[in-house]
This record gives C-alpha cells, structure tokens and sequence, in this order.
C-alpha cells in the first residue's frame, strides 16, 4: 500500500515549501500542522521518565509544531539539521556562540546587519571573543586574515543596506583550508535563489521574520547546518534555553508555504523598480545586484538564482529638508524597519558611524527600499510623487 504521506523526492522549490514538514494524516487529515501549546509534557511510565524516552519531553525543547517548520527549512536549505530561534538576531547569536569561546577570534564582514555588529561589540567583546572586521569584497584573500586563534568567518550576502557582494565560494574554500568554520547570513536571497551548502557553507541563517513569515505579523530565526555543525548549534540552543512561541512558529508554517510564490513577485517588480529608478536624474546609483550594471553583478550571475525586493539607491545631493519632503508624504511606501513583508518599505541610512575596515561616503543620501506586492505603477507613482516634492523643496 502507498503512503499518502509520501510524496518521494522533490528538488523543486515550489514543492519543497508546499509540501515540507507536513503530515496530515497524523492530524486526522488537516492539511496545516496544529499548534502544539504548551511546557508540560507527560510520560506513561516511570521508566520512559527517567529514561527520557520519548520523541517530545518538554515543551521548550520541540514541539510537533516546531518539527515541522524546522523540517521545511531544513529541506528546503539542503542542510542537515535546523532549529528556530525568536528572531534573526537571535538565530546569529546563537549560531555564532556555537562555535567560540574566550581567546577566539572571529573574522566578522564590514557589510554586517547592525545589530550583528552590536552583538560582537557588546557581547563577544566581553566574554573574550575578539571581532576582526574585513572588506566584505576580500573574496579569498581572507586567507591573509585568518590566524591561530579564528574560529569561524561571518558573511552576508548581499551586504546589509550597502549591497556588497561577496564571493562565497572563494571564502569557503579559504577558511576551510585552514579549518575554520563559515556562517552566512542568508535571509536576503532565501535558499530559494541562494544555495548556501552547495557553496560551501557551513551554517545557514535567516531571519524568519522577513521573507518566511513575509506578512510583518511574527518574529522569527533559523539556523541550518551541515552534518559536521549540527551538533554544536544544538547543543548551544538547547543550552540557551532557546524556545519559539507556538503562534510565530505556525505563523511561520503559513508564511512559508508561499513563499516560492511570493519571492517571484518580489523579485520581478523589485528589478523593474530597480530598472525605473535607474533613468531617474535625482538617482546616482542603484545598488541591486541583478541590474547589469550594478557592483557585484558577476557574482550575483554566477552564484544566484534570482534576487529579491530588496534593494538601495544612492541620490545625488539634498538637503534634509528636501528629503523629509519626499519620504513624508509616500502613500505606498512605508517608512520603518524590518522588511520581506507584503507592503513596500523605505527608510534613509548611513554606513559611516559603524564602518571600521571599509569607508562608506557617497555624495547624497541613502534609501533603502523593499518592493512589496503592490502594483508596480502604483509604486512608481508615489516614488515619482515623492521625487517632485523633493524637487520643490
């Protein structure tokens, strides 16, 4: 008799995040896995107890719920082991600490999420783990940075709000040439359109919270490593009394099986904006990897699949003023944080107070921009709209 529950080998992403991580007819046939609440768990039996014999002990450590996602990402990232964490930041922390202690070294990307960078400064800093920081653009010439004491090399592909592009493959093949772990940050491209095992990677990180959840109502992390981490990141989660809530996990199971969905449509209106805001004279650069013409274009080519809403531009020079009279009155556009939400976003940015190895200088401000699911006109209507306001200022 064939197993319903057995849908056979998939490598196809639409398939993977559609079908991942489900068993209906271990829940009497509905489709969406329950939400497991709960810290106590029972045991038949005082044997099982002292054993710990069973598939779910307590409710910090796994749920049925939680199974579930973490089997989807897992499958969907090639990796070999996933766990959840609270959030993005969240899913960095734990995943760098899984790896150092006191006297390390860790080499750590100038193009980092901030609060990564917050999180080496003021956290490692005092357990003894020093944070070297190198120019996300050194592809393998991180060989020349790596001594006795790293332990790991962090990347982040593209650069947070900047958009460097890095050379994973070269990077890998560096550090473990001298047996050094690599972490990446891939939550802008997804497993979807950025294979992080097939590059050599060692660990996988996304945060959730952005294109899985991708409806700005739930915070959430992953963590997917390759057969050779897996027991150190689980290790360390379990240790840090690491637990999702029930309702962002099945809010992340949701998200999910949309995902391969969403992302095109991202994607495509993102590069046609991409495209349109290229023309445009107030603009002097666009940082989006998949236009032609952008900065790290070659390695987007040859490593990616596709490319995401998010993306920043560089505009000539203005003043302030000018520029709170674009962003003030946006209709479509929303100014605040996070992004891989449904809704188009946009916020200002300055790299110059946190760089330490790279200089960040352009003429004119920064915006940073994702491109939600809206129609496209619409979206260059307000940008637009924005634009003239501007002008008048």
């Amino acid at each position: 008799m064939t197993d319903k529950n057995d849908k056979g080998p998939s490598q196809h992403h639409a398939s993977l995040v559609t079908h991942g991580g489900r068993d209906p007819f271990a829940a009497h046939g509905f489709v969406n896995t329950p939400v497991y609440r709960g810290s106590t768990v029972l045991f038949p039996s005082y044997e099982k107890l002292i054993a710990y014999d069973q598939r779910y002990t307590y409710g910090r450590n796994t749920t049925p719920t939680t199974d579930a996602l973490c089997e989807a990402i897992r499958l969907l990232e090639g990796g070999e082991f996933t766990v959840l964490a609270t959030s993005g930041l969240h899913a960095v922390s734990t995943a760098i600490l899984s790896f150092v202690e006191a006297g390390d070294e860790i080499l750590m990307t100038d193009s980092v999420y901030y609060p990564t960078r917050r999180f080496c400064d003021q956290v490692l800093s005092r357990i003894g783990v020093k944070t070297v920081y190198y120019d996300p653009l050194v592809g393998g010439g991180i060989a020349d940075l790596i001594t006795d004491k790293t332990r790991l090399v962090f990347t982040e592909c593209p650069g947070s709000q900047s958009f460097e592009m890095q050379d994973i493959p070269a990077i890998t093949a560096a550090a473990h040439a001298r047996d050094v772990w690599v972490l990446l940050d891939n939550t802008w491209a997804t497993p979807i359109y950025f294979r992080a095992f097939e590059h050599g990677v060692d660990v996988s990180i996304q945060s959730a919270t952005k294109y899985i959840v991708g409806h700005a109502d739930a915070l959430l992390g992953s963590i997917t490593s390759n057969a050779r981490a897996a027991e150190k990141i689980k290790r360390t989660s379990i240790a840090l009394g690491n637990a999702t809530g029930s309702e962002e996990t099945f809010l992340g199971l949701r998200g999910l099986r949309t995902l391969e969905v969403r992302l095109r449509r991202h994607y495509q209106s993102g590069l046609e904006i991409a495209r349109w805001l290229d023309e445009r004279a107030e603009v002097a650069e666009v940082l989006h990897p998949a236009l032609p013409d952008a900065r790290g274009h070659d390695i987007w080519k040859r490593d990616f699949l596709g490319a995401t809403g998010l993306f920043s531009i560089l505009l000539k020079p203005v003043s302030n003023e000018a520029l709170a009279a674009m962003l003030d009155h946006l209709k479509y556009f929303g100014m605040g944080y996070s992004w891989g939400g449904y809704e188009s976003l946009i916020v200002p940015f300055d790299c110059r107070s946190y760089r330490t190895a790279t200089t960040w200088n352009p003429e004119g401000p920064a915006l940073r921009l994702h491109i939600g699911l809206e129609h496209v006109e619409d979206l260059k209507s307000d940008l637009a709209a924005g634009f003239e306001r501007m002008s008048a200022a």
